[in-house]
């Protein structure tokens, strides 16, 4: 599968990793934040080694984007409680560091379920028919928009001076691939960002700090799923986005929030 391909891991020894940042996942800026998220991801499950211990929470802090090419992880368990463990990993390549990530791994405990996420009412399911992505106006499609199935549900067309800052829609790898942890964090970051359709023209949108919240069960069969993204303020070139991502059938999978900045805006 391509994307296990993409984020496979080489022991190096001492626990430490060797992944390929690979040129499929490039954006305007490098490749895709949660591309590099799910490789660090998966480094932390190797070095957490509990199949009961789910991941809960990811936080990756992007000090540099990558190039193409070697790069090595060296996740760390920080803390291995009766129940939660505690890890962190380092992303490095060329003796810099890219990554700085936290997560929490731990088994479900008993309790009730209150859910006051729903799915949006009135969504248009998924169209079996994918149309092949689009380029953006005045700017070329990312490579890493080939490799997935994105169809708009929410807000309006980038670089249209909308009003609000909401985007979104169904989502998910082209490939069959069931939607595991890897994936959801992939998807988490996948949409163009919240704050373009209120723009004039592309601004390239890095992401500064990322965090994604598991909140259901995985993995689930391959299907895509709905996310709906959404930023409330832009100032001094910085920007939130939060984001839910939901399965078909309303259960709601991920949270996620991130901080970008937008580099040379005009509204």
């Amino acid at each position: 599968m391509a994307f296990d391909d993409d984020t496979a891991l080489r022991p190096l020894g001492g626990g430490t990793y060797e992944a390929w940042i690979s040129e499929t996942w490039w954006t305007p800026r490098g490749p895709l934040g949660g591309y590099v998220m799910a490789i660090v991801l998966r480094a932390l499950a190797l070095a957490v080694d509990d199949g009961d211990r789910a991941p809960r929470s990811l936080t990756v802090h992007f000090l540099r984007p990558p190039a193409a090419g070697p790069a090595t992880v060296h996740p760390h368990v920080e803390r291995r409680g009766r129940s939660l463990t505690s890890a962190s990993a380092r992303l490095e390549q060329d003796g810099k560091l890219l990554a700085l990530a936290l997560a929490a791994f731990s088994h479900p405990w008993p309790g009730p379920l209150l859910d006051d996420a729903p799915i949006p009412d009135g969504v248009e399911p998924p169209s079996p028919v994918d149309p092949p992505a689009r380029d953006l106006p005045g700017a070329p499609r990312p490579p890493f928009t080939d490799l997935l199935l994105m169809q708009r549900r929410f807000g309006a067309p980038a670089f249209s001076r909308a009003e609000h800052a909401e985007v979104g829609g169904w989502l998910g790898l082209r490939e069959e691939r069931p939607v595991d942890a890897l994936t959801v964090t992939l998807l988490a970051d996948a949409w163009f960002p919240a704050p373009w359709p209120r723009l004039t023209a592309l601004a390239p949108a890095p992401t500064i700090d990322m965090t994604v919240h598991f909140r259901a069960p995985l993995p689930l069969p391959a299907s895509p799923l709905l996310g709906r993204f959404r930023t409330r303020l832009v100032r001094d070139g910085f920007f939130e986005e939060d984001g839910e991502l939901w399965a078909p059938d309303g259960t709601l999978v991920a949270q996620s929030r991130q901080l970008g900045l937008l580099i040379d805006a005009h509204a």
